[in-house]
């Protein structure tokens, strides 16, 4: 009989600073799906080149809330760059939207950014391209080999978290702060 393994859907996974992948050094990432079949995850502070405006002109959406405008759109993870991932809280009712917890979804069809654009979309919204994504048991994997801290997600550190915040926000959940986090840790 298989043991049950845990589950680090709505986790922040914290990169230790010897994490070489150029991908999720120094980063932190919102795990949006965990099962036997691998897990799903969303870069939550890498933002790139491009502002919510950019976007939505690309995809032919007027985008009427001029708060949301110059929003910078990120990095999700190496994994279908060229596609929208949309975390927003609260979950709504859209084509496609997983719930990660009762009140956070990632959603990845088009209506929700075409309510946004009309100003009906969600609360809070974070807009990535691109996700993280592990095969069976690779994230346990990773995770015994002290590549990643874990900690429940504060949907408040991904929303109303200043970016260049969230990683030490994240890291005080763990009552660890990021600045004394030594490369050494992990290693005898």
């Amino acid at each position: 009989m298989a043991s049950a393994s845990a589950n680090f859907s709505d986790h922040f996974l914290i990169a230790m600073p010897g994490m070489v992948d150029p991908n999720f050094a120094h980063t932190l990432t919102y795990v949006c799906e965990h099962s036997d079949e691998g897990a799903l995850g969303i870069v939550v502070n890498k933002p790139i080149d491009m502002t919510l405006s950019a976007l939505f002109d690309q995809i032919d959406i007027t985008l009427a809330d001029a708060g949301l405008r110059d929003s910078p759109v990120h990095f999700g993870g190496p994994v279908q760059v060229d596609r929208g991932f949309v975390l927003h809280r609260p979950l709504g009712n859209w084509q496609s939207t997983l719930a990660v917890s009762d009140d956070v979804g990632l959603t990845t069809s088009k209506d929700v950014l075409e309510a946004l654009g009309r100003g009906e979309g969600p609360r809070d919204v974070f807009v990535s391209l691109g996700y993280a994504g592990w095969s069976a048991g690779q994230l346990e994997q990773e995770i015994a080999q002290n590549a990643w801290l874990t900690v429940a997600a504060d949907p408040d550190v991904l929303f109303d978290t200043p970016i260049a915040a969230r990683l030490p926000a994240a890291m005080k959940l763990l009552g660890i702060d990021f600045s004394r986090l030594s490369d050494d840790v992990g290693h005898a």
